[in-house]
């Protein structure tokens, strides 16, 4: 989940709820800070989870099968987050998608290696979106904390409207315990939290922006039950290890991955890869 809070508070005693209570807290106030303050501390950040993720994506996926491909991909993936580490956006985005092609074209026989292209998109996309929204400036920043408001308010609230309402299961062979009562509820949150987070910061709400949140939730959801699906191919619990009592980075962070993927695409169509998070918010 994007936030968690299924797992969070299923915990089965308290020493468990405890040690993710206190993980949870922790990190999400140094994720904050960061993304606050935004800059090299923030893209650092970034470039770490993007790492992550994709030695994440390899573990759960057995991408290493592929060898020497594994091994370009993740060069490749090194490459262009010192680009854009260093601002070179464009240059980032563009080793990504050659490095995609060339992996596609060199293993259009065999096929082997389509999990380690997913995989390098996935942790690129993972890291640079928020980092290329973040140095639209107080606009990215902003675009930020709108996607957090909506992936989070949709996560708590498809947990207790699931488990409230219950009914027909939104995708059963995917994730048995989500239900549609559970991603309607998940949906209306996301774009009530939006709206106020939209009046609290600018006095009003456009319809655009709306709909906007409604996709976000949408997608965030579907993040969701995309890595669920990938766990139950493989036949793998979580991610990984890296956070006491919730698993791995992507365990954590599925839907805000693609949600805010999406966000950045609709603001490189509105305002251009300069200055992408000013066609959502001109601030």
């Amino acid at each position: 989940m994007g936030l968690g809070i299924g797992r969070l508070l299923a915990a089965p005693t308290w020493t468990d709820l405890k040690s993710r209570l206190i993980s949870a807290v922790v990190l999400g106030i140094a994720v904050l800070a960061l993304t606050i303050v935004g800059g090299v501390g923030f893209r650092l950040l970034c470039c770490a989870t993007s790492i992550i993720v994709f030695d994440e994506w390899a573990r759960m996926t057995r991408a290493k099968r592929a060898g020497d491909i594994y091994l370009f991909a993740r060069r490749a993936l090194f490459v262009a987050l010192a680009a854009f580490f260093f601002g070179f956006h464009g240059w980032a985005l563009t080793i990504i998608g050659a490095a995609t092609v060339f992996i596609a074209v060199v293993d259009r026989g065999e096929r082997k290696a389509d999990w380690v292209m997913g995989g390098l998109v996935y942790a690129a996309m993972a890291g640079m979106a928020p980092g290329i929204l973040r140095d639209s400036g107080t606009a990215g920043l902003a675009v930020l904390g709108l996607v957090i408001c909506v992936v989070w308010a949709t996560d708590i609230f498809a947990y207790f409207s699931g488990r409230t309402f219950g009914g027909p299961k939104l995708m059963p062979i995917v994730s048995p315990k989500k239900t549609i009562s559970g991603a309607v509820g998940g949906l209306v949150a996301g774009v009530a939290c939006a709206a106020a987070f939209a009046i609290w910061l600018t006095g009003h709400a456009s319809l655009p922006l709306l709909l906007l949140a409604a996709i976000l939730s949408i997608v965030g959801q579907a993040g969701d039950l995309f890595e669920s699906w990938i766990k139950r191919r493989f036949g793998v619990k979580d991610s990984g290890r890296l956070i006491p009592g919730h698993g791995g980075l992507m365990d954590r962070i599925d839907g805000l991955v693609v949600s805010t993927g999406v966000a950045l695409l609709f603001g490189i169509i509105g305002a251009g890869l300069d200055d992408p998070a000013r066609a959502i918010f001109n601030l």
